[in-house]
């Protein structure tokens, strides 16, 4: 445990970080350079680039959003790949978008650079003969990957509050960009009218080169794709990310929304002012267009222009190289390349894999062109792309249940078909050159991959539990992983979990009883809900014990099944004080409870007996892995154990932030309920009172329940609501501690969720859902 929390990352992204990261990437080259480059592929007809584009990436997105929410992993694409289509593709997968993302952070800050240059303030410094005015540029972009390098080293949080700064700074001067240039524009002050301008009879229009027109509007659409770069360093952060099954789809849709509208409109400013051959020539083309809204030499909306040019370039550099970096760790961690690369730094980073992302980055600004980097790194987000779809088919076929993403794509399997092919015949038309990176950079990833990694790695992907012919290589272990994946990621909102808990029947272990007594024990009780002999639930919990099936740790074990003879979960929690010592021996006697005490095996203080609809895998498994989530919890064995009753047992299991308690007692905010029906109790709709403790019984009310003085309420619902329920009945100073708590309870769960798999998890111990 130790070792794994070494290496765990911080989960500390929220919505608008995440959102920032995506966006830069869209922001940077889509809105201050690509416009140039597509314009001189394709026209005018690059004003439609954008948003076909955005809706040729919706299939890819979708499978990404999918893959990210029930796989927040470190190296994002790569470990999808990995552990879909298997460690050979998940190589190409890894070192290919590792190296997209690097080429992106290059051209960022090239870009830089070149808006650095027509800054007076830079500019006047830099040589004026046009070779070392080029390599001063590439000395600039080398300087700022160091310093940006540092930065990441610092740590994510730290480098995401820059980040964000810098998005919202260039959304601010983007929206007077726009504003102005409209204005300009629709004024009629266009030295072409708009109509002559969008058409093949412009004047000015270039026809020299060949592919201009609508001809080269395919090429146009490649190049564009290189923005949604932006998309996969969303996912190569998401074991950084809070809550990221709400947080990662969100971001992505608030993400093409925004870029697409943003670059479009100002797509259009461009192409309306600048005269064809000076915006096709140019690497700054919003600094020429802002040069006819804006003017006089020093004009402070030009210089806003120039410096919002430099913050996005930064902003999107700094996301290039905070995603890159996770890639080398999350293949140091497989073995997949030397463990050097899984090295972090006192924050928390993965300071090898910075170091040697910012070096090779230096390597491509120093040899390569912008033109250059923006082809390669678009050709290999394509091939990314394809895979990525084709994980999601191959996720989805091998059925494996503990795969359990918060977001579906839609439409299955078209939807993921339609991304695969829509990547392929874009990757056809990026020419020669791009075709040749790609198959370098995947050929030699597979050969690195079997001179080095090959015998080091017995992991198989999803797709050997697809082919049943294949059976034989289906990694058990992958379930395993991806339901300790499950604990990181907790209950959803939707879950029955506090239901479940609330429900439960709850016992003490009489003296000597040993693990198949108690699993008796407990078969009898679940035999009065279920229509099932209490005979037939001993027989199925015992299987989940002696096939491995039932994950014990941290002196608890959870034997569970499903049926489909219920229609919603059931569990019992059984205590046991002085503890049993039990090794799931196949071979123990079932109706020998003494005989547990005499295997080795672990000594186990708490059971938790739980049984769930056959129809529903993905909730039972969520159960559980909420459950082993709260075992992992340092303090919840000695609170186990020092409860005192039968409420405090299961107020020790909800969620902190979806419960408070209340005592209705005399001198205190809850005195007038005293002899009062429950439903005269002045609740929040998405609340509910679901135990009540008297003296030493606990039972579940019902709105015509009479509360009487000394009475406890546990009250369980959402947070927000939980506060006022606290504040009204509990008084300010409870409400301060109830708002105390759930805000805590929610940092432990976002730091918790960081850790990494480890074998003395719960989750990990068995095989859950067999």
């Amino acid at each position: 445990m130790a070792e794994a929390k070494a290496h765990s990352l911080e989960k500390s992204l929220g919505l608008f970080d995440v959102y920032a990261i995506t966006t830069a990437g869209f922001f940077s080259a889509g809105f201050f350079v690509l416009p140039a480059l597509a314009y001189d592929a394709a026209g005018p007809w690059s004003l439609l680039a954008y948003p076909l584009a955005a809706l040729l990436m919706v299939p890819s997105m979708m499978s990404l959003a999918e893959l990210a929410t029930a796989l927040p992993r470190a190296g994002g694409p790569y470990f999808f790949l990995d552990r879909s289509l298997g460690p050979a593709v998940g190589t190409v997968g890894g070192i290919g978008t590792w190296l997209a993302l690097v080429l992106k952070s290059c051209f960022a800050f090239i870009g830089l650079g070149a808006y650095l240059a027509v800054m007076p303030i830079v500019g006047g410094w830099l040589p004026e003969d046009t070779v070392a005015n080029a390599w001063a540029i590439k000395g600039l972009a080398v300087a700022l990957t160091v310093g940006f390098a540092v930065l990441n080293i610092v740590g994510a949080k730290e480098t995401t509050k820059l980040q964000n700064a810098m998005v919202i700074s260039v959304s601010v001067v983007l929206a007077l960009f726009i504003i102005s240039g409209l204005y300009h524009v629709l004024a009629g002050n266009a030295a072409v009218p708009l109509e002559l301008r969008f058409s093949a009879e412009d004047p000015t229009l270039i026809t020299d080169g060949g592919g201009r027109g609508a001809g080269g509007l395919v090429a146009a659409i490649g190049l564009v794709f290189f923005t949604s770069v932006g998309i996969i360093k969303l996912a190569s952060v998401s074991e950084e990310i809070a809550a990221p099954g709400r947080n990662i789809p969100i971001a992505i849709g608030l993400s093409i929304a925004t870029a697409t509208l943003i670059n479009a409109v100002g797509v259009f400013l461009m192409i309306a002012v600048e005269p064809p051959e000076e915006l096709a020539h140019s690497y700054t083309p919003a600094y020429v267009a802002a040069t006819y809204f804006f003017t006089g030499p020093y004009s402070i909306g030009l210089m806003l222009v120039c410096l919002a040019a430099v913050a996005a370039f930064a902003a999107s550099g700094n996301a290039g190289i905070l995603g890159a970096s996770r890639y080398p760790l999350a293949m140091s961690r497989d073995r997949l390349i030397g463990r050097w690369f899984g090295r972090t730094s006192g924050a928390g980073t993965p300071l090898s894999a910075i170091l040697t992302t910012a070096g090779v980055m230096i390597l491509v600004i120093v040899f390569l062109d912008a033109k250059s980097v923006a082809k390669l790194a678009s050709a290999f987000v394509l091939v990314v792309f394809a895979l990525m779809n084709l994980a999601v088919i191959v996720m989805r076929q091998a059925r494996i249940e503990s795969y359990d993403p918060n977001f579906r794509s839609p439409l299955y399997p078209w939807t993921p078909l339609l991304g695969l092919t829509i990547s392929v015949w874009l990757i056809m038309q990026m020419g020669p050159l791009s075709l040749l990176f790609s198959l370098a950079v995947v050929v030699g990833s597979g050969v690195w991959y079997l001179y080095f990694a090959a015998g080091k790695v017995e992991r198989h992907g999803a797709i050997f539990h697809w082919f049943a012919l294949l059976g034989k290589n289906q990694h058990d272990e992958l379930d395993a992983e991806f339901r300790q994946i499950m604990v990181e990621k907790g209950a959803r909102q939707e879950d029955p979990f506090d239901d479940v808990v609330t429900r439960a029947t709850v016992l003490e272990a009489p003296e000597g009883a040993g693990y198949h007594g108690l699993i008796e024990l407990a078969s009898e009780v679940l035999a009065k809900k279920l229509p099932r002999t209490a005979s037939f639930i001993t027989e199925k919990f015992v299987e989940s014990g002696n096939f491995g099936f039932a994950p014990m740790a941290y002196g608890a074990v959870l034997p569970h099944f499903r049926s489909a003879d219920i229609e919603k979960p059931e569990l019992v929690m059984i205590r046991s004080a002085k503890g049993f010592v039990t090794s799931f021996k196949a071979d123990a006697p079932p109706g020998d409870a003494g005989s547990d005490a005499k295997k080795v095996g672990s000594t186990i203080h708490a059971m938790f007996l739980l049984v769930s609809p056959e129809a529903h895998p993905g909730v039972h498994l969520r159960i559980l892995a909420h459950l082993a989530g709260r075992l992992e919890k340092e303090d919840f064995m000695p609170a186990w154990l020092e409860a005192d009753g039968e409420q405090t047992l299961k107020e020790i299991l909800l969620r902190d932030e979806r419960f408070v308690s209340v005592a209705v007692e005399p001198n205190t905010p809850a005195a007038s309920l005293i002899d009062r029906p429950l439903h005269t109790m002045s609740l929040p709709p998405d609340v509910l009172v679901a135990m009540v403790r008297r003296r030493n019984r606990v039972f579940v009310p019902r709105g015509s329940s009479v509360l009487r003085s000394g009475d406890r309420l546990t009250v369980i619902g959402e947070p927000a609501s939980l506060l006022e329920v606290a504040k009204k009945h509990a008084g300010a100073d409870e409400a301060a501690r109830e708002r105390a708590q759930i805000e805590r309870a929610a940092e432990e769960r976002t730091e918790q969720a960081g850790a990494a798999p480890t074998a003395d998890s719960p989750a990990s111990a068995g095989h859950a859902g067999r």
